[in-house]
């Protein structure tokens, strides 16, 4: 994403990974409403469980910091050094 700022980039992630969430539990939801034979319970329990490791990795990557990464910037302090402010460079 360049030339996107890292703040835009963040909302717009965090957005996709909260409709994400919702339609994870929007099917589960539903996956419990349908009345299924004992054949297509089997089946249906599996998706049951495909779709609740899915909702939990998307929960866990909406919790993680990793979603809102930073640019690292140099300390303040960096642009106050003498050699910064003009003066002879340091031997």
């Amino acid at each position: 994403m360049l030339g996107v700022p890292a703040e835009v980039a963040a909302a717009e992630r965090a957005r996709w990974l909260a409709e994400l969430s919702d339609a994870l539990t929007q099917a589960r939801q539903l996956l419990i409403t349908l009345d299924l034979d004992a054949e297509r319970r089997l089946e249906a329990r599996e998706l049951h469980w495909r779709i609740e490791a899915a909702r939990l990795e998307v929960q866990s990557l909406r919790l993680s910091r990793s979603v809102t990464q930073r640019p690292e910037k140099t300390p303040e302090w960096t642009d106050s050094l003498p050699w910064r402010l003009g003066g002879p460079a340091p031997r």
